[in-house]
């Protein structure tokens, strides 16, 4: 049984458990020798590890994607823990419970996937709801739909995260607009919000870690996610072009640039505003997590890479809601 989780890791400990490798590089150091760079996962978090010795012997013990047993030392690298790692060794599947190893949301999936097709019962016009319950009465969808990630790992990147993102970016929809904005579509922007992400259930795999499957690294899950409407759109007898057009242009541009992934920036103002609210929702979310990560006796988080600072907590709290 796993006792040694990766959120309970401080400088100083001695490590010996189990973990997923979801990451490994083999590297050289200033006068060539090699060393091993890995990613090591449990369900609450991972960490960055080095092998520096007999590096021949152990690269052999274990590939990317094998459940290890390792021992290990914690250390600090720029501020933020890593291990030492100085033996590798594969475990097999059978000797592990799956449930140690993959981080899963801490709300109910039933209760969200519920809640979310209420809110499309909002939407009168009858195409966009058409395709809305083309989706929603997919049970093959619908499981990979609720279980999936939204990320490998800078926001809800956990079982059901895909499913808890969109949520929350169409919960933000409403907010706003009546709230704040007239003159919007909120039925068009709603479907687009609810839809958004779709291509993400087949862009990952999460059997036994969260990473990229071959379809999500050659097309990416914006190719994938308009694919999968022009199927439902297809199934939808007199579906009008221009509606498929904008539902379509809110998947391709929701990434903003095309340096970020869109081919091409959003061009209504429905697709503007679905770019902001997804970006905010991915980046609080990311953010959150890693402050709850932090060590909490400190003012500041460590250097936060994918935002390229660290993070003031002194107003922080620890638990967010």
């Amino acid at each position: 049984m796993k006792k040694q989780f990766i959120d309970s890791f401080a400088e100083g400990h001695a490590i010996q458990d189990i973990f997923i490798v979801t990451e490994k590089t083999i590297s050289h150091k200033k006068d060539g020798e090699p060393f091993i760079q890995v990613r090591l996962t449990d369900r609450t978090g991972s960490i960055r590890g080095v092998i520096w010795d007999n590096v021949t012997t152990i690269t052999t013990n274990f590939d990317q994607g094998d459940y290890v047993k390792i021992q290990a030392r914690v250390t600090t690298f720029r501020d933020t823990l890593q291990l030492t790692v100085f033996s590798v060794n594969r475990v097999l599947i059978e000797q592990v419970d799956p449930g140690d190893f993959i981080p899963k949301t801490s709300r109910d999936r039933t209760q969200m996937f519920q809640q979310l097709k209420i809110q499309s019962q909002s939407i009168k016009n009858p195409y966009l709801l058409s395709v809305l319950q083309k989706f929603w009465e997919d049970p093959i969808f619908v499981k990979k739909f609720c279980i999936a990630p939204a990320a490998k790992k800078m926001h809800h990147a956990y079982l059901g995260g895909l499913l808890e993102h969109t949520l929350s970016v169409s919960l933000l929809v409403d907010r706003l607009i009546q709230c704040h904005y007239r003159g919007i579509d909120r039925e068009l922007l709603l479907t687009g919000a609810m839809l958004h992400d779709i291509g993400k259930v087949d862009e990952f795999e999460y059997t036994k870690m969260i990473d990229y499957t071959d379809e999500g690294r050659l097309l990416n899950h914006i190719v994938i996610g308009v694919r999968m409407l022009d199927e439902k759109i297809a199934s939808i007898p007199n579906f009008p072009d221009n509606i498929a057009q904008l539902l379509r242009h809110l998947i391709i541009s929701h990434h903003g640039i095309r340096e970020y992934g869109s081919p091409e920036p959003p061009k209504t103002l429905e697709a503007v505003i679905l770019h902001y609210l997804d970006d905010l929702d991915s980046k609080i979310m990311g953010i959150r997590d890693y402050l709850e990560k932090s060590d909490e006796t400190s003012k500041w988080t460590p250097y936060f890479y994918p935002m390229e600072r660290p993070f003031y907590k002194e107003n922080s709290t620890k638990t967010f809601e």
